[in-house]
């Protein structure tokens, strides 16, 4: 799977000249934390954050005026407030490694560019869409926690024995378990009773962790 099959295409940019009234208004209209900013040849030039725009907006504390405040607001412009050094990547980027780099860097979205372009948005919000398709979260079944020593060909033997009772693995996912030589396998299994199941788990060297039934 790659960035380009899961981003936000077209996202809504602004200007530097773009003012933080203005930005802050188009956040909440289209419903965005974050906006890349072009300039006028539309080359990304920097990213501002809701943040930052909370940030630099006055205090309720001040002891300036309304008009004073509104004055100086005013003049504020997103060329002032955006980060510089923009981390970006592909649309031909793997989704595992944008998460990487999300995770890194501690930042929750990187824009997206195509031959210099930027086409799109990828943020948090669509890995957590894509965990959920991982994990099968959206699709009932028997849901299987095992904890299995790293092997060759496990999963392999794994689906052979659930194919031969009939079953069928709609989502799997392996983890690190708490010792560096184990695995966490997670799957979840459609069309095997629960006894077939437990029949097919018996025949491995694995620990069940935990079986249920979800919707």
């Amino acid at each position: 799977m790659f960035v380009r099959e899961r981003m936000t295409k077209h996202p809504v940019t602004v200007t530097p000249e773009t003012s933080l009234h203005d930005a802050l208004r188009i956040m909440r209209e289209e419903k965005v934390r974050r906006l890349p900013v072009l300039n006028r040849q539309g080359k990304l030039v920097g990213i501002v954050l809701e943040r930052d725009l909370l940030y630099a907006s006055p205090s309720p504390a001040t002891t300036l005026s309304v008009y004073e405040l509104n004055y100086l607001v005013a003049k504020i412009t997103i060329g002032e407030l955006m980060t510089r050094d923009v981390i970006t990547v592909e649309d031909d980027c793997p989704i595992e490694v944008a998460a990487r780099i999300m995770a890194d860097h501690r930042i929750s979205g990187l824009p997206v560019m195509r031959d210099g372009a930027l086409v799109g948005m990828i943020t948090e919000s669509d890995l957590f869409r894509v965990f959920l398709e991982l994990l099968g979260a959206r699709t009932g079944g028997l849901r299987v926690t095992i904890r299995v020593p790293d092997q060759k060909g496990f999963l392999a033997r794994l689906g052979g024995l659930i194919a031969n009772e009939g079953g069928n693995i709609v989502s799997l996912g392996t983890f690190w378990g708490e010792d560096p030589e184990d695995r966490e396998i997670v799957f979840k299994v459609q069309n095997l009773t629960r006894a077939q199941l437990d029949g097919v788990i018996a025949q491995l060297p694995v620990e069940a962790v935990d079986i249920r039934e979800t919707d």
